[in-house]
């Protein structure tokens, strides 16, 4: 009987970050490796990773790191985790050559030699179990669902998914290997549950186009179009449509022309004609009618980009009355506040605004019906579901309960949980490490809940710094208190505020000097809460107390200088 472990490292209540391990015996089989962005509470945090530890003290059973698609939410943490483990990295081609584009930019290209491309059709034995894949329909060509097939039977990964049969060929599910996987026995389908709780169903593709289209006929001035980058399935829908309607296309934004370079090789991504990509450097050569923008980057990327327009400081577009900003994109929860905001500023310039998601449903995740008919093909002995927040896989778990699973077949696990497979049971055994890991600039989890704690007080109420220096020896201050603020009050209007500030300062000081036994820690802390107690009754503020005070160690008033 084999031993069998599935450990959730990211992507469990929670949006991005999907990171799932299965464990066969020796064997650890990664699959996806993905990236979340902060919140807007997270500032200053680039991206944030899974925890990899259990991983790096398990290196040597890896055996390989499998990915579903080329979204970040699924490949995005990969370099971070190459840096620390050396394992060969399994994808379908245009998945792979964009993991290559992210570890390139992160300096491992010698990690690239390990990269190796599948298809549906390919099977990978390992000693303990034999990985195969099967097709999805997702917003991105080429995405995949993984099987490790053990012989109590096997774990299947869906990956992000949706069912859409109008959909091109490099889109399209294959339903029958569905079917052939489900009839050779599941043990526990792992299942995308970010559309868990919708009350719509995804509407096809084909009404996606003619909503574009019909959008792009009734705009009079230049279109504005916001979306994902990564987002390839649409980018096809606006390059054709832009086409149809005699538009020329104009990028804006990072990334994007290297991501089109390569799905046009590998033929994943068709330019109707020549003609459609324009150069932004002679966008002043067409008419207003004649144009469509693309603005992309991740998340809340192309969403400032349009405030950049709005305000006249973007470096290559200026909005104006006659535009239309297009919103390509389903926004996420995360950035409904920003999506208002912006908004407003568009509505200022006199500009339009229309949502994809204004007449139709459409998003690349599954929706409840779509999940039950996964959980039917599949006819798993557990479900898990995967990749939402609580509520989201809540939502999953009752839709599995309406097919007739109970309460022991379906298992909504922490970040970290051991889920062991014996005898036809799954139960939670223990936990491992896999606490969030922050990246900001090149610093990696080095930065925690105090340090955003820090940041949010000086974001939200400022600093406010105190600078004296002493001569323990003399027990005399020798120069200040000196008081600075930033973020706090305005200096010049707040002469009795910082005087009283100053008195309660030299107080302090002189009755730690004063004390036989002199404590650094202790003189700080009191610093820090007198004055904080103080400034909070006075203003109803609490900036960030930072006493600098500093010693004089060599200080003698009587010493006499050279020359004297």
């Amino acid at each position: 009987m084999s031993n069998i472990r599935i450990i959730p490292l990211g992507g469990v209540r929670e949006v991005g970050k999907s990171l799932y391990v299965v464990e066969v015996n020796h064997s650890i089989f990664v699959l996806d490796c993905g990236l979340s962005y902060p919140e807007t509470e997270m500032l200053g945090i680039d991206v944030i990773i899974p925890d990899f530890t259990y991983l790096e003290e398990n290196r040597d059973r890896i055996v390989g790191i499998f990915l579903s698609h080329g979204h970040a939410d699924a490949v995005g943490a990969l370099p971070y985790l190459l840096e620390k483990v050396n394992a060969p990295v399994f994808g379908t081609e245009l998945t792979i050559e964009l993991a290559k584009i992210s570890a390139r930019d992160q300096g491992l290209k010698d990690q690239i030699k390990n990269f190796y491309t599948i298809d549906e059709d390919k099977e990978i034995e390992f000693d303990d179990a034999t990985v195969s894949f099967f097709k999805t329909t997702h917003s991105i060509p080429d995405s995949i669902g993984i099987v490790v097939e053990t012989p109590a039977g096997s774990i299947v990964y869906t990956g992000d998914f949706r069912f859409d049969p109008t959909v091109d060929e490099d889109y399209a599910t294959n339903f029958s290997r569905l079917t052939q996987i489900g009839d050779k026995g599941v043990i526990a389908l792992l299942t995308d549950s970010l559309g868990a709780a919708s009350l719509d169903e995804n509407v096809s593709q084909t009404l996606i186009t003619q909503d574009i289209t019909d959008t792009f006929y009734n705009a009079n001035g230049r279109i504005i179009v916001s979306m994902i980058g990564s987002n390839i399935g649409r980018l096809q829908q606006i390059l054709n449509v832009a086409y149809a309607t005699e538009r020329t296309v104009f990028f804006s934004g990072k990334d994007l022309t290297e991501i089109v370079d390569v799905a046009s090789k590998l033929n994943k991504l068709t330019l109707p004609s020549v003609k459609t990509i324009g150069n932004m450097d002679k966008i002043k050569n067409y008419s207003d009618n004649q144009i469509v923008v693309i603005s992309t980057g991740e998340v809340g990327e192309p969403i400032r980009a349009l405030q950049a327009m709005a305000l006249g400081r973007h470096d290559q577009i200026e909005m104006k009355a006659s535009d239309l900003v297009y919103i390509a994109t389903s926004p996420s929860v995360a950035i409904e506040t920003l999506m208002a905001k912006t908004k407003d500023m568009v509505y200022r310039t006199g500009a339009s605004w229309a949502t994809i998601s204004d007449n139709h449903k459409s998003a690349g995740h599954a929706t409840p019906g779509e999940l039950k008919l996964m959980m039917s093909f599949m006819k798993p002995e557990h479900v898990i579901p995967v990749h939402g927040h609580f509520r989201q896989l809540n939502a999953h778990a009752e839709l599995a309960k309406e097919l007739g699973y109970d309460e022991r077949h379906i298992h909504l696990p922490a970040l970290g949980d051991v889920l062991s497979y014996h005898k036809g049971r799954l139960t939670r055994t223990g936990e491992v490490p896999a606490e969030e890991v922050m990246v900001h600039g090149i610093g990696v989890g080095d930065i925690g809940n105090v340090v955003l704690r820090d940041r949010r007080i000086l974001s939200e109420d400022g600093i406010f710094v105190v600078v004296a220096t002493i001569s323990r020896r003399l027990k005399k201050v020798l120069v200040g208190p000196q008081i600075s603020s930033r973020g706090f009050v305005y200096m010049k209007h707040s002469g009795d505020l910082l005087e009283a500030c100053s008195d309660m300062t030299l107080d302090i000081l002189e009755k730690h000097l004063a004390k036989k036994n002199f404590d650094w820690n202790d003189l700080k802390s009191e610093l820090r809460e007198k004055i904080g107690k103080y400034l909070f009754k006075e203003t109803k503020r609490r900036p960030m107390i930072s006493p600098i005070i500093m010693e004089a160690s060599n200080y003698n008033p009587n010493k006499k200088k050279k020359g004297d």
